[in-house]
């Protein structure tokens, strides 16, 4: 199990606790610190069962002032993810070829 994590979120840190309450062995991803590569970053897409948009922090001064309003292939908003790793949503669980986004946390039980 895995959590791509961001101590500086709040919901970040309720989804690790979640994980920690809950004695399971899991791997801590602090990905502003360790980038997430564009083919790891593909495959927790796909795991989502989203598309990359949806992955995207739409609020980050980033992706307004660079990204907002453009017509982006997915291949270029995982680019964009990519090169500027604040704007993927937080956190992210990976459990036995299932993920989910922890928004709201507790969405993180429904893989455990």
């Amino acid at each position: 199990m895995k959590i791509y994590h961001n101590p500086r979120c709040s919901k970040s840190r309720q989804g690790l606790a979640i994980l920690e309450e809950t004695n399971v062995n899991f791997e801590t991803i602090k990905y502003l610190d360790t980038p997430i590569s564009k083919e790891e970053l593909t495959e927790i897409i796909s795991l989502l069962n989203i598309s990359p948009i949806e992955l995207v922090r739409k609020n980050e001064t980033i992706w307004k002032e660079n990204f907002k309003g453009k017509v982006l292939s997915d291949k270029e908003i995982i680019n964009a993810m990519v090169q500027n790793p604040k704007l993927i949503e937080r956190p992210i669980v990976i459990n036995n070829g299932k993920a989910v986004i922890g928004r709201p946390p507790e969405l993180i039980k429904n893989i455990l």
